[in-house]
Order: C-alpha cells, then sequence, then structure tokens
C-alpha cells in the first residue's frame, strides 16, 4: 500500500477537521459574508461584484475621466473580461459611463456618472455597517484581523485571476 494513497474511508488531509483547515474556514467565512452583503445591497438593486465595482471606480474617478478597465479590475481584483461584463450593465443602468481611449482604441476609459456616484456612496453606507456588524465578534483584534488579510491579499497578487 503506498503512503499517498487516500484512507479507505474519509479524505487524506492534514488536517483533523474542517474546522481547523485555514482554507476551509475562509471559504466558509467568505460565503457568509457574501451572503450579507448580497442581502445588504439588494435594496440598491447592486449585486456585490456590481458595488465592488462602482465603489472602486467612484474612490479612482477623476475627471476628466482616466481611469481604464485593466486600472479598474487591477484595483478591485477582478478578471478583465468579467469586469468588462459587469461595467456593460452598470452602463444600462446609468450608472457608469464608457469612451474609447484616445490614444489606444482597444482600451476603454470608464467613470461613474453622477447617479453612479451617489448611489455608491449610498451604498457604502450600508455595506460597512454590515462589516460592521458581521466582524464584529472580532472587533477587538480586527487591525490584526485586516493585517493578516492584508498578507494575504499582497501574498496573492504574484497569482494569476481566475475568478471562475
Amino acid at each position: 500500500m503506498s503512503d499517498d494513497r487516500p484512507p479507505s474511508r474519509g479524505l487524506a488531509t492534514e488536517h483533523a477537521s474542517a474546522d481547523v483547515s485555514p482554507g476551509m474556514l475562509l471559504w466558509r467565512v467568505t460565503h457568509r459574508w457574501q451572503a450579507a452583503q448580497r442581502a445588504a445591497l439588494k435594496p440598491f438593486d447592486l449585486t456585490h461584484v456590481q458595488f465592488v465595482l462602482l465603489a472602486s471606480l467612484t474612490y479612482l474617478d477623476a475627471d476628466p475621466p482616466a481611469v481604464t478597465q485593466k486600472v479598474l479590475a487591477e484595483h478591485a481584483a477582478t478578471d478583465e473580461m468579467m469586469t468588462s461584463q459587469v461595467l456593460r450593465a452598470l452602463e444600462a443602468k446609468g450608472w457608469v459611463e464608457r469612451t474609447r481611449h484616445p490614444a489606444d482604441g482597444r482600451a476603454w476609459l470608464v467613470r461613474a456618472t453622477t447617479e453612479g456616484r451617489a448611489l455608491a456612496n449610498r451604498a457604502v453606507v450600508a455595506v460597512e455597517a454590515c462589516d460592521r456588524a458581521f466582524f464584529g465578534s472580532v472587533d477587538n483584534r480586527l487591525d490584526d484581523f485586516t493585517g493578516a488579510l492584508r498578507l494575504l491579499s499582497d501574498a496573492g497578487r504574484s497569482q494569476p485571476l481566475d475568478n471562475g
């Protein structure tokens, strides 16, 4: 019998249970947090990814528009193709304007409309309230928790994005 064969029953894992697996715990927390965010964003007619891109665009926005879809996708850590699809949906709702880049006909410049910026600023209040409630149990260690997330985020920057 080879040492790398799974046991006759169960999963061949190094963890005694799912409750001590960092990956499984992150998976569970992420999905519960996303469900809470979806509920918080429902009154604004925004999906979570739409909010992330609209809020990121509002944060990065300049006048005249100077934010490319590529810069926005990098900021939000989203796939460029998915970013383009979501921006088209936001544009159809009147919350984003896209124009061709004057120096690169393949690139798009994007900016939030006045209505889009106002929506992002109303929605961020609900999103941040949701975050306070969700992460309240680690309130006295929130700086440490956020620091650990930043380390993981920075370490992941070298990994290619696959949002599928």
